[in-house]
């Protein structure tokens, strides 16, 4: 018999793990990694797609909120009462004022002109850089004035050599002056007195002054910072010159239909995309002058498409952007891997048709 102990004798040597059952291990251990970095691969794209998309929808919404917004307000001047004014704007000619002209008296013969367009960017003024414009694309002009008052209620001051406009508020006479200064209004460059020299409703203090304000707005074909994205920027005007200021990236295409007035009721009779070239049967003032005078509404129609391409995506989809000059539908198929979307919004250009309106 052994002399080892009893309880070493119960006891059995070990064993070690087989090459089988190893490997078994580690197949089982890669297929639940694999299966992991799948799910986390999935999951990451998917936000990466959502995120793209919320982008592409966020820009689409803010670009058509910028420019609705400041149509809304084109031919704004404060408190001047632009077709009462006896003395005010020289009728304009037979062709459009030149919205990059830094003349004041240009200003003043543009002032009934409160939108402006250059249908698929024929005919762009000579400050338009034409090598950035996205072919076949709107551009559109803005002429307003500050809707705040220089240096009040936290408004910026005036600069010098920037162009304002000031209006009489003098209750010596509705909207007069006295007889040695015979105008209602100013619009001239500088900031002191004069050229700034009417006053406020108690005919003693000095009336406040608005920027004047010109806004050309296109596609460009770039983001300003040299990656080709097409951009909404707008060229904002100081008076001197424009600086031109990149907007919103991935907005593709710009389309606007103009609601002329005919009757002068201050409702649209019909849309065109080229008030420009508009006319009807039996109209005998039918210029382009007079047909932006009478443009009260704009359809706008933009397309939004991110700014990145989406893997294993084809836009197969046909879109339509308004109406061409001549009614016409004006589709688009693009058959790469951009996502995009069509907005539309038609908006009352107030300060325009609410003269022209009839109780």
């Amino acid at each position: 018999m052994s002399n080892r102990p009893a309880s070493l004798r119960r006891l059995h040597p070990q064993r070690g793990v087989s090459l089988v059952e190893l490997m078994i291990a580690v197949t089982l251990g890669l297929m639940v990694l694999a299966t992991l970095a799948s799910v986390f691969a999935n999951s990451s794209r998917s936000r990466t797609e959502l995120d793209r998309v919320s982008r592409q929808i966020e820009n689409g919404r803010f670009a058509m909120e910028i420019l609705t917004g400041d149509i809304k307000l084109a031919g704004f001047y404060g408190e001047l009462a632009v077709n009462a004014v006896t003395a005010g704007p020289p009728a304009p000619g037979a062709a459009l004022p030149d919205p990059c002209s830094t003349d004041k008296n240009v200003w003043k013969s543009a002032m009934l002109i409160g939108v402006q367009a250059y249908d698929n960017g024929v005919g762009i003024p000579v400050c338009v850089p034409s090598i950035d414009l996205k072919a076949g694309t709107d551009v559109i002009v803005v002429r307003r004035a500050s809707t705040c008052e220089a240096g009040v209620a936290g408004c910026a001051a005036a600069v010098a050599n920037r162009p304002y406009l000031q209006v009489s508020k003098c209750s010596a006479a509705p909207l007069q002056e006295t007889a040695s200064i015979a105008t209602t209004y100013v619009l001239d460059y500088g900031t002191g007195n004069p050229p700034y020299n009417l006053h406020k409703r108690d005919c003693v203090n000095w009336a406040p002054v608005r920027q004047y304000m010109v806004s050309i707005y296109y596609i460009s074909t770039n983001n300003g910072q040299g990656e080709p994205i097409p951009t909404l920027t707008r060229m904002e005007f100081d008076g001197v010159q424009y600086t031109i200021v990149p907007l919103v990236e991935g907005i593709e295409e710009l389309n606007v239909e103009w609601g002329i007035d005919n009757n002068n009721d201050g409702s649209p009779d019909i849309y065109s995309a080229d008030p420009s070239a508009y006319t009807y049967t039996g109209c005998a003032t039918c210029t382009s002058v007079e047909n932006w005078q009478r443009v009260v509404t704009a359809r706008v129609t933009l397309l939004a498409r991110s700014t990145e391409a989406s893997n294993n995506y084809t836009d197969q989809k046909t879109y339509t952007i308004g109406l061409d000059a001549a009614g016409i539908p004006i589709t688009k198929t693009y058959n790469d891997a951009y996502r995009r979307h069509v907005y539309t919004s038609t908006v009352r250009i107030v300060n325009v048709s609410d003269r022209k309106d009839v109780p």
